[in-house]
């Protein structure tokens, strides 16, 4: 009988990932979105609550240090109550906390709301990414997962769509209103996915130990699922390997992402209007990147393809820098895009993998958002070294954590030690 269940639930699942894809990647473009509506709602903020740059840029901090925790207890709640309710609920939560920033009229009021909204955000990443990966089919589940990520940089075009049709006309608090709109994808969300084999199963033998008389073992705490990862000798390098990893990732990636625009505008002469539109263009090759990097590991494998992306990204940031200029440089941020895209094409397959079914939330989660350490320093420092030498030199050093980034996966981390699909 159990056997027979466990057929029809594979073949349940067979039939629907393609619909968990569809609810995933509007999810991820949903939460990629919401990262830019802070940063396209600043001049506005800082304006009606009349706020320093300190308090204004201490709001992205309010926000990491919220994707970091929610990251991390997102995780944990993957493995205890389920990758599909998680994902319901982080919609719900960051959605109810993004439309609140709306009705907000004051610096600390505003930070609050943003942090607990940030839980919900960061918590989602990785539920999303947790989900997919036990449901597509293991051939091409990089294909699949690579495209997934293209939704945050779909989300950063929507955000700039939105901000230039809402702002002008109706203001900023409007602009975090329409985020409630998801609490529509969680519901049918909710109604239409079940929960993927991989996490279902291995609730049945927590249980069956519970019934033979296993309590510790059945009940974990929420460190329990920490005692087992740094218990077993090849799970605790693999979690130290891509925290570091996923700490010169995000130093770089949020790095790219909070400077470029003012190296765009100072240190090349833009003006705002140009420089929307090269990086609307570096966004689109980041998307295509990030799909074809899911192709190509499926192909050639995926620490190959994350590493030539990260080295490659690590090459290109001096080429910007030491030999730009106005003629060249369109050509060069679409090829940066390309390649700073491919990581994240690449990096929930092969995180995932890494990890075994009974603590993969609660590895993935906290893996990857201890490296949002990394995401938190980058501003500042780049920031440091803006003022003491130019933004050019803050880029340099970023390669210099790009090139980190890919050289620990190459030498340290394999290919697909553990198959969602067949655990």
């Amino acid at each position: 009988m159990e056997t027979t269940a466990s057929t029809t639930q594979a073949t349940t699942q067979s039939k629907t990932w393609v619909i968990v894809f569809l609810f995933c990647f509007i999810g991820l473009l949903i939460d990629g979105a919401d990262l830019m509506l802070l940063s396209y709602s600043l001049t506005s903020l800082k304006a009606e609550f009349g706020l320093s740059n300190v308090q204004a840029g201490s709001l992205g901090s309010f926000t990491l240090a919220g994707m970091a925790i929610g990251g991390i207890y997102g995780g944990w709640a993957c493995d205890r109550f389920g990758r599909v309710r998680t994902v319901v609920w982080t919609i719900v939560l960051f959605s109810v906390g993004t439309a609140m920033l709306g009705l907000t009229h004051s610096y600390w009021q505003f930070a609050a709301a943003r942090f607990v909204a940030s839980l919900g955000l960061g918590a989602l990443y990785v539920a999303c990414n947790t989900l997919m990966a036990e449901y597509v089919p293991t051939k091409y589940r990089t294909t699949v997962l690579g495209t997934l990520q293209a939704g945050w940089s779909v989300g950063y075009i929507v955000a700039t769509l939105l901000a230039g049709w809402i702002l002008p006309s109706y203001g900023w608090r409007y602009l975090f209103y329409v985020a409630i709109i998801p609490v529509v994808l969680a519901v049918a969300m909710r109604r239409l996915v079940p929960e993927p084999a991989a996490w279902t199963e291995a609730q049945a033998e927590r249980k069956r130990r519970k019934a033979m008389g296993l309590q510790e073992v059945a009940e974990k705490k929420p460190e329990g699922a920490f005692r087992m990862i740094f218990g077993d000798r090849r799970a605790r390098s693999m979690f130290i390997f891509w925290s570091l990893t996923a700490g010169f990732l995000q130093f770089g990636y949020y790095g790219v992402n909070n400077w470029l625009p003012s190296y765009l505008e100072t240190e090349m002469g833009m003006n705002f209007k140009s420089m929307t539109a090269y990086l609307v263009g570096t966004y689109a090759a980041m998307i295509l990147g990030k799909v074809l990097a899911g192709v190509a590991s499926d192909w050639l494998g995926r620490r190959k393809v994350f590493a030539f992306g990260a080295l490659g990204t690590a090459v290109f940031l001096p080429v910007i820098v030491l030999y730009h200029s106005p003629e060249a440089i369109l050509w060069m941020l679409v090829v940066f895009g390309f390649l700073y895209g491919i990581p994240y094409g690449v990096n929930a397959t092969y995180m995932t993998e890494s990890f075994a079914a009974r603590y993969r939330g609660t590895a993935v989660g906290g893996a990857y958002n201890i490296g949002r350490v990394g995401a938190a320093i980058a501003p500042a420092a780049i920031g440091f070294l803006a003022t003491q030498v130019s933004i050019g030199a803050g880029f340099l050093v970023m390669g210099a954590a790009y090139f980190v980034c890919g050289i620990i996966p190459a030498l340290l981390i394999r290919d697909k030690q553990f198959d969602p699909q067949s655990e």
